[in-house]
């Protein structure tokens, strides 16, 4: 008996050997080319290689008093900066609060008069009790009619106590009532170290930090009419007369307010807002000192408070951004292409910031970018946000099918 196969038989096993290996390669090509093709679409990494941007000289310090408390901020360049932040007595700085519920309660535009009272026999013995106690007080008379434009203009310009609890009486009916009012408020503004006990400041109890008295100064500041009463350098008033304002440099040095206190316990005490140009624009800067001594308490918070802010102002510095400097890269996986400002720019800035913040706002790249190509803008936060662009220095693209199969 024969042991061969037949012929057609080995045909057909080395035809279906050849089929399936075939049909494994072409299977196992295809899982490859699967595993890859999405790799293919995928974006290019964006990284910023610029260096920290710090001060190229040494910045000038910030001149924080040598006693007390105090406080920078510059709203526009978002600069909030403080000095031991302690919560202590603030004297007639109580007033921005005073102020701030009485026009959240009778809003008042530019040239309203808003609602009046008449003065009675009782507040007129309570002007002359505060003016025997030493405290800073416009007169009234009995029958006399004060307005809440006049009020609040004794109030900020002359720091009268005895309209502060005139005011009170306008809009809540008594102190006692409106120092409730007056916390709510601090609480709803955030200002979480502050707290009142009376409307005016006098009692020592009203507590705050210079930082909170500086956010309180810019909230109150948004509004013109108090922008407009705080400016003034004296004020007519029915009985009282003329009265000056107590607020140091008011008037000079490009100061506009905004108010100032003193007592024994909390000292001298001053929220100067000063007035700068950048460019063609106007900013506001807002220096606060609490608690300084010497003379007459007052000179010397004005002073504390103008030399923090003529510091600052002495702080700004410029940076020079080269064309030539690389900025950072786009990469799809060992294929980079560095990156670089279209042109030279020089930008300023404040060196109470400590550095100059930076970051990218990319284009999405899929399929590669030629030399020269627009490719985002980097963003700089100075005096004010800057955007330039930025082109690529190179050419590049994603690696290829092939080169990643290889």
């Amino acid at each position: 008996m024969s042991l061969r196969r037949p012929r057609h038989v080995v045909r057909r096993g080395l035809f279906t050997r050849s089929v399936s290996m075939l049909l494994g390669a072409a299977i196992g090509a295809g899982m490859i080319v699967a595993m890859q093709v999405p790799l293919l679409g995928r974006p290019a990494v964006a990284e910023m290689t610029l260096a920290p941007l710090t001060p190229a000289a040494r910045a000038t310090p910030l001149a924080w008093p040598k006693v007390g408390d105090a406080a920078l901020v510059i709203p526009s360049f978002g600069i909030s900066r403080s000095w031991n932040d302690r919560v202590v007595p603030i004297a007639s700085l109580t007033k921005m609060m005073t102020a701030f519920v009485t026009l959240e309660k009778l809003p008042l535009s530019l040239g309203q008069t808003g609602p009046c009272l008449t003065v009675n026999p009782g507040e007129v013995r309570a002007y002359e009790a505060m003016k025997r106690s030493d405290q800073s007080v416009a007169a009234v008379a009995a029958g006399e009619s004060l307005c809440e434009i006049d009020l609040l203009s004794g109030l900020l310009v002359h720091s009268a106590d005895n309209y502060a609890s005139l005011l009170a009486a306008m809009v809540s009916g008594g102190t006692g009532t409106f120092v409730t009012l007056m916390n709510r408020a601090a609480v709803s503004l955030g200002l979480a170290n502050t707290h009142y006990v009376d409307v005016s400041g006098f009692d020592s109890g009203s507590v705050s930090t210079a930082l909170d008295q500086a956010d309180l100064a810019v909230l109150i500041m948004r509004s013109p009419l108090v922008r407009s009463i705080v400016a003034q350098t004296s004020v007519a008033l029915p009985v009282a007369g003329t009265l000056g304002t107590f607020t140091p440099y008011l008037g000079a040095d490009n100061v506009i307010g905004v108010k100032s206190g003193r007592t024994a316990e909390a000292g001298g005490c001053d929220v100067m807002a000063m007035t700068f140009r950048l460019g063609a624009s106007t900013r506001v800067l807002y220096a606060v000192v609490l608690g300084q001594r010497g003379g007459d308490l007052l000179g010397p918070a004005g002073d504390a408070a103008l030399a923090l802010a003529d510091s600052a102002l002495a702080s700004e510095h410029h940076h020079f951004f080269s064309s030539t400097s690389v900025v950072g890269t786009l990469s799809w996986g060992s294929h980079v292409v560095t990156f670089a400002l279209a042109r030279s720019h020089l930008v300023s800035w404040w060196s109470t910031r400590q550095s100059l913040p930076v970051s990218l706002r990319m284009r999405r790249f899929t399929v590669g970018v030629r030399r020269g190509e627009f490719v985002g803008w980097l963003i700089v936060h100075g005096t004010k946000t800057y955007r330039f662009a930025l082109r690529a220095q190179g050419t590049g693209s994603p690696p290829s099918l092939w080169q990643r199969l290889r």
